[in-house]
């Protein structure tokens, strides 16, 4: 063998050395590619891509992702996901544009603000919609049990995130002059405490941290009333390189998130005790929160309908940029990936 392999450089290569590390450098690739070959098996799974990053928010919201970690459908449908927790969809989409993740969860509001300034991302799903899961809560000492009560008050929320478009939604629709209303912005781990303190009167904000407010309060916490004026959308996002580079892991991710959502529906038990283990609190949340949540895969145009009239209102209220102009919110979106995990979940055209 020694002797033909010297022979074959001597022929085409005049014992070149640089022609000889050519050679063996192929050689070495083609024993890797071998070993690999031999490796998928004898142990499934070592030759599997790169994993992906998710960046996933810390809320109930979240819970096809939980149950498809837990129950190990993404490692059943042969792609490798780590998940990183944030708390909200803005930190998750931060975690994606710092490139510290490849995916990421959110609800619809952050997607549309970024995409005023940025276009290198896009939805790929649709997995959950509520119309309860952001609620604004009170205290009862603060003599607030109507909407007009609101007026002269502090409310706090998070800008920028679903609770500030459904905050202004609410006071439209009660026939509140939003410009009566002190918005404070906070984060959403500080609402709680700030409403106990009375720092402020009421906080608009998603779940779980409008029932840690409740229980904080105890006796003296209140939801105000609230028609379904705002359906949210949590989104599944994408880097638009990802997209490009690995749109076959990204149609097996949903597949798992859809078998997590199938396991939700026929286990509900079992799925609220990894809900529980996940998020760290008490059971009463489990009771608290379940009907207000719809588990299903879609791409559809109420999503699109909910992103334009959330751009209008940032224009119109001024919550970007001096004259900046609404962008093209079918860029947003790719539905290439559900439309081949998920058949039937994309009734969006386009």
């Amino acid at each position: 063998m020694t002797h033909s392999l010297a022979t074959d450089i001597n022929s085409q290569n005049g014992k070149s050395l640089l022609s000889i590390r050519k050679w063996f450098a192929l050689a070495r690739r083609r024993q890797r590619r071998l070993c690999c070959a031999v490796a998928l098996f004898a142990m499934p799974g070592i030759c599997q891509s790169q994993e992906l990053v998710l960046a996933v928010a810390k809320a109930a919201l979240s819970l096809p992702i939980y149950v498809a970690d837990s129950q190990g459908y993404f490692a059943a449908e042969g792609v490798s996901v780590r998940m990183q927790e944030c708390i909200g969809g803005q930190r998750c989409l931060k975690l994606l544009f710092d490139g510290q993740a490849q995916l990421a969860t959110a609800a619809d509001l952050p997607v549309v603000f970024n995409s005023f300034e940025r276009s290198d991302y896009a939805i790929l799903a649709t997995f959950v919609t509520s119309g309860r899961d952001v609620k604004l809560v009170t205290r009862k000492s603060a003599g607030i049990t109507s909407a007009k009560q609101l007026e002269g008050k502090r409310v706090a929320t998070v800008k920028g995130a679903s609770p500030h478009y459904f905050l202004d939604a609410w006071l439209i629709f009660n026939d509140v002059d939003s410009k009566k209303v002190s918005v404070v912005a906070l984060q959403p781990e500080q609402v709680g405490a700030a409403l106990q303190r009375k720092e402020v009167d009421a906080v608009a904000i998603w779940e779980p941290f409008a029932y840690l407010a409740m229980k904080a309060l105890g006796h003296d916490g209140a939801i105000l009333p609230s028609p379904r004026i705002y359906t949210e959308t949590f989104n599944l996002v994408a880097q638009q390189r990802t997209i490009g580079a690995r749109e076959g892991d990204l149609v097996k991710v949903l597949r798992a998130l859809e078998r997590g959502q199938q396991f939700i529906r026929e286990q509900p038990k079992q799925a609220q005790a990894i809900l529980l283990e996940r998020l760290k609190v008490d059971p009463g949340f489990v009771e608290w929160i379940w009907g207000d949540l719809d588990y299903r895969m879609s791409l559809d145009q109420s999503l699109m309908s909910t992103l334009e009239g959330q751009a209008r209102w940032a224009v119109r209220e001024g919550h970007v940029g001096a004259g900046a102009r609404i962008p093209n919110l079918l860029d947003l979106v790719h539905p290439g990936p559900l439309r081949q995990a998920v058949p039937g979940a994309v009734t969006l055209v386009k």
